[in-house]
């Protein structure tokens, strides 16, 4: 620890490490912005005692936990309100609804930093920001939010993007904040042709950066069965190629089922070279077992985002599935066009009605839920390990932390409790060690950014 510099106790009744058991009666030290001990209370205290640092103790109520990781939203489309208020039929009648209302004058900054404001006091710390019109790209660094800002690309047929579309883009990206993080979100399969789609992964991974993409989302993108054998692809060897549309040549995702193929767009991204463990992908509802071994094998996470698809009107995601076969989970929001708030834990509550009508009955739930809130969204973008590590409670982790009010005084109970009714309960907000939100209202200014990692 760094002489002379102030230590904060946060302690509570339960803290939730995430990568070790909870505490009943625990303490967070925190000291530069980051976590200096996680532990019982009495053992946090005594190592402060006995290496003679003074330190000043914040006792919360309820619950503590990492800060919150929104894994999928558009923080810009917090102005879009009245979209998400109501109920649509289906993907289609939806993105009606969203046109006309994107068509309208927005101050797109505006509505974007009511949006982290929202997330702050929720409880949420970090979030996969999807930007669409570049004055929103910088909100999450204004915040003092971590995450990554993802500025999303679509609308691309081959020629527009090989003759101009590249050189936009590229032109774009350098335009994207890199504080706290910056990436790419190729929209989704159906919305940007074969070129573009091989090539954006590429650009992104030649720079080190993140992919985020919309995928098994609409019902269309789901695996269908093929009419049959197109003709002129009988196949070389005599047995018949029918269903191996990428030697069709296809333009796009929607060419090739125009022709007859009946491949996933999970399969069609994958094709292409779309997926890998710098990937994650929004929704994943229409996913066959075979997608979704596809996603486990390519080290991709999907970040559910169950009351959007409801709103939309849009089957449930598998999510006991995910569960059962081990899959990499984080939990999104969405935007406030297509979902009635920002509140994360909202979303966890309803994957969790989902997951047990679906017959997922493992006692496990409550920590797995708590997890993909907060761990889960970190691994998905890349930032559950490392320096400015996320997601969880750990010596030299970046102290994110959100305070929820719950009653029960065992810990099987608080997360219960947290998990089944634990939208609106956030308490306190942390983002580097700052206290930026206690009880439904901002308290001050962010924390600068951590130098000393760039400078070390």
């Amino acid at each position: 620890m760094t002489a002379g510099h102030p230590v904060t106790v946060h302690s509570a009744r339960i803290v939730v490490p995430m990568t070790a058991p909870p505490i009943a009666d625990g303490a967070v030290a925190v000291q530069d912005g980051r976590i200096l001990h996680v532990g019982d209370r009495s053992w946090v205290v005594d190592q402060l005692a006995g290496s003679g640092v003074p330190f000043t103790e914040r006792p919360w109520r309820g619950a503590l936990l990492p800060g919150l990781v929104n894994a999928h939203s558009h923080l810009q489309y917090t102005g879009m309100a009245s979209v998400g208020q109501r109920q649509y039929s289906g993907f289609e009648d939806w993105a009606r609804a969203f046109n006309e209302d994107y068509a309208e004058p927005h101050d797109w900054h505006a509505e974007a930093a009511a949006g982290a404001t929202s997330s702050t006091l929720a409880g949420v710390t970090s979030i996969a920001d999807v930007v669409t019109d570049i004055e929103a790209s910088t909100v999450l660094a204004e915040a003092g939010l971590g995450g990554i800002a993802y500025w999303e690309v679509m609308d691309w047929e081959n020629a527009a993007w090989q003759s101009h579309g590249r050189d936009q883009v590229l032109a774009e990206l350098e335009r994207i904040p890199t504080d706290p993080g910056a990436g790419l979100s190729p929209h989704a399969p159906y919305s940007l042709d074969v070129a573009p789609l091989l090539e954006l992964p590429d650009i992104v991974r030649q720079r080190g950066l993140r992919l985020h993409l919309h995928l098994g989302e609409a019902a269309f993108e789901g695996e269908r069965v093929a009419l049959g054998p197109v003709p002129g692809l009988e196949g070389v060897d005599g047995v018949g190629h029918g269903n191996d549309w990428h030697l069709a040549n296809v333009p796009s995702f929607r060419a090739m089922r125009a022709l007859g193929f009946g491949a996933s767009a999970t399969a069609f991204v994958d094709r292409l070279g779309v997926l890998g463990p710098d990937c994650h992908i929004a929704h994943g509802v229409y996913m066959t077992a075979a997608d979704r071994a596809l996603l486990r094998a390519r080290g991709t996470a999907v970040a559910l985002c169950p009351r959007s698809n409801a709103v939309i009107g849009l089957d449930p995601p598998p999510v006991a599935d995910y569960l059962r076969e081990g899959s990499p989970i984080a939990i999104g929001t969405d935007s406030l066009s297509s979902s009635p708030s920002l509140d994360l834990m909202a979303d966890v509550t309803a994957l969790h009605r989902i997951a047990r009508s679906q017959g997922y009955g493992h006692r496990d739930l409550h920590e797995r839920l708590l997890a993909a809130a907060t761990l889960g969204g970190a691994h998905a973008m890349g930032l559950a390990v490392g320096p400015d590590r996320i997601g969880h409670l750990a010596v030299g982790a970046r102290a994110d932390l959100a305070v929820f009010d719950v009653d029960a005084r065992t810990v099987p109970d608080a997360l219960a409790e947290l998990v089944e009714d634990g939208a609106g309960r956030a308490v306190a907000t942390v983002v580097r060690g700052v206290v930026r939100a206690v009880d439904g209202a901002l308290t001050g200014p962010p924390a600068p950014p951590d130098r000393s990692l760039e400078e070390s």
